[in-house]
């Protein structure tokens, strides 16, 4: 370096001291780093910090733990500094104030956070807690995930002179969020927002109050749903003696409209102490954490509602799906004696991926739940038309004249049964029911039908089959072939069946949910839509 380049940089770094001296200093900007000196009882600027992260769906776990931690005689205080406090670390801030101090004392920031369906604790959003622990001095800074500011989770920030100390309370932190935690034994989902996911809060529910008798359903069938989702668990010290797994996977599949939803809002309510987590729609993006919650809070179970739209057959789109694996990976990743009940919803159970609908361990457990046979249409009727003065004839009636609709048209064919009562200023007949029916069911109502998750015969339709038009998505029963690319149902018999998507046969399901003895789905998953047999084809066998 030269002469003039060296007197340069000498009297430009003069300069710019004088300027920054000339600067309006705050007298407190000084007090962060000076109280934290003066609590440590050592220089705060070369004391280590150690960050531990918080999931944003814990936040107000995370608050109620170091309440109980820090003890009575903590102190807490907040940070000013604007928004640049929100742009720094505490170690970067402590630094500043080396030179540019700018970082006062000032009240804490307080956020009001959900506890429960119809309760909310003030939970300190950024606090700085001084305490001690074990006669040892320690701070900690508490703040919330600020997505506006590229905080995507919650952190601890801790600051101790005594690196053992720092240790084992964080490791009595992460012990006490296991076993103290607001969610337990709550019915809950989680929400997302604008910033993505890994910033979204917890929303509560109340628990559904579902009778059995609110069910309606083929016999044995709820009962078998409940004694697999919730019977096991009374089994536990017998399985785990003997090592065998408590973690299940039950998948419910049918149309739309059938009951499948209904069921699992039973399972939610008979099964009271038990933490369930509400996945649908956006937030099934959230089941990787859904999964550590639910390990975390056992008994527990996880509800992944359409979960077609994640766990489609890789031969479907365009690539793998991320969020596929991620449910795999979630429901593999589960300790075996983990007390943990995932329950899949599908109204497209031919999209599915076979290593989440057929492996053990994933799901265990695969139930149809179907259009309600006639009987049961009378049942719905009975149920939702409770107080109603409708005779059993002019139920009975109604029931045998809407084959192929769910319990969501009977629903609604009961609210315009009363709504055309109403508009008459007469009371509920018969006749008002009868004639629901007739609107409900003409051709020019069959796209409401669809609507509804029903067709039934009439009109353009296709005549007995439910479907308001010949080519409508209806997924086959027992006894039906479904092609992946169709929901025509193709007779099969118990042959051997030449296709990758799995076989429905006359022989129903086994015990453990899959198809019955004597048929084996054998094919390779590379055979096309197109090669399907026609209806009238019979089955093609495998040669």
């Amino acid at each position: 370096m030269g002469d003039d380049t060296a007197r340069f940089v000498t009297e430009f770094g003069t300069m710019v001291r004088l300027v920054q001296e000339a600067q309006p200093r705050s007298a407190r900007g000084r007090e962060l780093l000076d109280t934290l000196t003066a609590h440590l009882g050592t220089d705060a600027g070369g004391v280590a910090v150690v960050l531990e992260d918080v999931s944003a769906h814990r936040f107000v776990d995370a608050d109620i733990v170091l309440t109980g931690l820090v003890g009575e005689d903590a102190r807490l205080v907040g940070i000013g500094g604007g928004d640049q406090r929100n742009h720094m670390s505490l170690s970067d801030m402590l630094q500043q104030s080396q030179m540019y101090p700018n970082f006062p004392l000032a009240q804490p920031d307080y956020a009001n956070l959900p506890i429960g369906p119809d309760e909310q604790r003030q939970t300190v959003a950024f606090g700085l807690r001084l305490f001690e622990r074990e006669g040892v001095a320690v701070a900690l800074l508490q703040r919330r995930a600020e997505p506006r500011f590229g905080r995507q989770t919650a952190t601890l920030e801790v600051l101790c002179a005594e690196p053992t100390v720092t240790a084992a309370l964080l490791a009595e932190f992460r012990r006490r969020m296991q076993t103290e935690s607001v969610l337990k034994g709550q019915v809950l989902s989680l929400a997302g927002d604008d910033f993505g996911q890994q910033t979204a809060g917890v929303t509560f529910h109340h628990r559904p109050r579902i009778t059995a008798a609110d069910v309606i359903l083929p016999e044995g069938l709820l009962a078998r749903v409940t004694e697999h989702a919730l019977g096991i668990a009374a089994h536990r010290e017998a399985l785990v003696a003997a090592g065998q797994h408590l973690k299940r996977g039950i998948l419910l599949y049918g149309p739309p409209g059938t009951g499948k939803t209904h069921t699992v809002r039973f399972l939610l309510g008979a099964s009271e102490g038990t933490t369930a987590i509400l996945l649908s729609g956006g937030t099934l993006a959230h089941v990787g954490e859904a999964a550590r919650m639910a390990r975390a809070l056992q008994p527990s179970i996880v509800v992944l509602e359409d979960c077609d739209l994640i766990a489609e057959d890789r031969s479907f789109g365009h690539g793998p799906q991320p969020l596929l694996f991620e449910v795999l990976d979630a429901m593999d990743g589960l300790d075996a004696d983990a007390d943990v009940t995932f329950v899949l919803t599908t109204n497209r159970v031919d999209m599915l991926e076979r290593a989440l609908a057929q492996r053990p361990g994933r799901v265990d457990l695969a139930i149809e739940v179907p259009l309600p046979a006639e009987a049961e249409r009378a049942a719905l009727l009975r149920l939702y038309a409770a107080g109603l003065p409708l005779t059993a004839a002019g139920i009975g009636s109604a029931a045998g004249r809407t084959e192929g609709t769910t319990a969501s048209f009977t629903r609604e064919l009961v609210r315009r049964t009363v709504l055309a009562a109403a508009l008459q200023g007469g009371p509920v007949t018969d006749g008002h029911l009868l004639a629901a029916v007739e609107e409900l069911m003409s051709d020019g109502a069959a796209l409401t039908r669809s609507l509804l998750g029903s067709g039934g015969p009439g009109g353009e339709g296709d005549p007995g089959t439910g479907r308001p038009y010949p080519d409508a998505p209806f997924p086959a029963g027992p006894g039906h072939l479904m092609y992946a690319g169709s929901y025509t149902p193709i007779p099969t018999t118990t042959e051997q069946v030449f296709t990758g998507r799995p076989a429905f046969t006359d022989g129903g399901y086994s015990e453990d949910g899959f198809p019955g003895e004597g048929v084996d789905a054998v094919v390779p998953p590379s055979v096309s839509v197109e090669d399907a047999p026609p209806p009238d084809a019979g089955p093609r066998t495998a040669g």
